[in-house]
């Protein structure tokens, strides 16, 4: 044997055990033909290089001329491979040359030995953008810095057509300095696998760009059985609604929950571990405090499934509900507020008044005073002055009235002219105490509409507030009787009506 001739050099049959072992799963891959230009080890599956020596049977057809000793195996691999569909390729990398099985031909839509056997040649098949690529990996392969070389590339059929491979190969003799000596491989046809990707590519592409354009935050979330969560998947609104980049939670909803409102946060997960335990979707309005935004609204909505390691995940939708909230809470306001004044309206105050009866029944020794309070005479000054007079005087004393309540007071106009108070924690020296006040203030400021000074008094019923009351009906039948009196004997004056006890 020369002194320079390859350590590994295995022979016909080997090579062919080597073309079998760099084939791929025929299910799942394709190959490709082309190799480096002649005399330099470079690219594609049918490269050149320089030996000086040549490997065994260089001149013939890798496919179809090698034969075993006992003429049995050639024949089972031959079939094997030919019947995959993957053609196969053999390169002498010293004089250049690369053959071809007849299954290779035919995936370009060859007949047997219609190509050049030149590795030169190879090249103009290969489609002008992948060139560089395709002898680039086969260079790093030759140079031993890969144990295969594999590249996916276009060719270009006899028809004109390109297809798309994966090649797949491997140099099995080297000479002694390391330099090859001969490369085989297999290519297939993957065109059809490259044609799904690109079609679930636009598809990814196009669901990315309409969930980008829902307003709010499309996500998957997956909680681990042990409690961990993470964001696998967010639209690109998670800045609008978290104020996060994706990186930040694609491994732990820690900053998530970092910027849940601290009052919402164990209600946020408890709403979690319920529609995981139930696998029932997920419903819940909650507050945010963002660095720049500040506090906000966010409305979650998502459905679970459970999968088989236990994980639930959910797919769903996180909206900003912040200006929802800011319109209910003020139409909240407005249909308990009364336009004119501003107060509590009867529906309010009612129940107002019943929280108030519910801490009396809860603590019989608390107290608490119900006022009934009228303008008096004020039919008159709408008849004298105008309704529109009428409405501001009724808005001064509105304003008197709010002047003397306590933090835990409540006011609220009933209707008309007529006004109530709760005051809590007081007694009936405490409540006359308040109405001598009230008479007192409205006497040195009178309403004052249009440079016309408009003097008015009120009446004040006072009724006790007690924990045998069931409802705020029985109170306020007794303050409003205490006011007739008040009015029957004089108006301009407060009267007490019995409590209950």
């Amino acid at each position: 044997m020369h002194p320079i001739v390859e350590a590994d050099l295995r022979g016909e049959r080997q090579a062919w055990q080597d073309a079998v072992a760099v084939a791929p799963d025929c299910a799942a891959a394709g190959e490709t033909e082309e190799a480096s230009p002649a005399g330099h080890m470079d690219s594609g599956h049918m490269e050149s290089g320089r030996t000086d020596a040549a490997p065994p049977d260089a001149g013939t057809d890798a496919a179809a001329s090698p034969t075993a000793p006992d003429g049995t195996w050639s024949d089972t691999w031959a079939l094997a491979i030919e019947g995959s569909g993957t053609g196969v390729w053999d390169r002498n990398a010293v004089t250049g040359e690369i053959r071809y099985s007849a299954s290779w031909h035919a995936l370009l839509g060859y007949q047997d030995a219609e190509l050049s056997a030149r590795i030169e040649d190879s090249y103009t098949r290969v489609h002008p953008d992948d060139l560089a690529y395709v002898q680039a990996t086969i260079r790093d392969h030759f140079d031993l810095k890969t144990e295969s070389y594999e590249v996916e590339h276009r060719l270009r059929c006899k028809d004109g057509s390109y297809k798309w491979v994966l090649s797949r190969g491997k140099v099995v003799a080297r000479d002694a300095a390391g330099q090859a000596l001969r490369m085989v491989g297999t290519t297939t046809d993957i065109t059809a696998m490259r044609a799904l990707s690109e079609a679930l590519r636009k598809s990814v592409e196009l669901i990315t760009n309409l969930t980008n354009e829902i307003p709010g935050l499309v996500f998957q979330f997956r909680r681990a059985p042990d409690g961990t969560g993470r964001f696998p998947y967010v639209s690109n609104r998670l800045w609008d609604i978290y104020e996060l980049a994706p990186g930040q939670i694609a491994e732990t909803d820690a900053p998530v929950l970092d910027r849940i409102h601290p009052d919402d946060r164990d209600r946020y997960r408890a709403s979690l571990v319920a529609s995981a335990a139930g696998l029932t979707p997920w419903h819940l309005e909650y507050r945010v405090v963002l660095p720049a935004q500040g506090a906000r609204w966010r409305q979650a909505e998502a459905h679970p499934t459970r999968l088989a390691d236990g994980s639930i995940v959910w797919h769903g939708l996180i909206t900003d509900i912040t200006e929802r909230k800011r319109v209910e809470t003020e139409l909240h306001r407005l249909a308990r507020i009364d336009d004119l004044t501003q107060l509590s309206n009867r529906r309010d105050f009612r129940e107002r008044m019943q929280a108030e009866l519910s801490r009396l029944h809860r603590d019989r020794r608390a107290r608490s005073v119900i006022a009934m309070i009228d303008i008096d005479h004020f039919k008159d000054i709408n008849d004298t002055f105008g309704h529109t007079t009428g409405d501001q005087v009724i808005e001064h004393f509105a304003h008197v009235l709010e002047g003397e309540l306590r933090k835990n007071d409540c006011a609220g106009r009933l209707g008309g002219d007529e006004f109530a108070v709760v005051l809590s924690d007081a007694g009936l020296a405490e409540a006359q105490a308040f109405a001598n006040r009230i008479r007192a203030t409205i006497a040195r400021t009178p309403a004052v509409v249009n440079g016309q000074v408009i003097g008015f008094t009120v009446s004040i019923g006072i009724a006790i507030m007690g924990y045998r009351d069931a409802d705020p009906d029985n109170p306020l039948a007794r303050a409003d009787a205490a006011l007739y009196s008040a009015k029957e004997n004089g108006r301009n004056r407060a009267e007490v009506r019995g409590e209950a006890v």
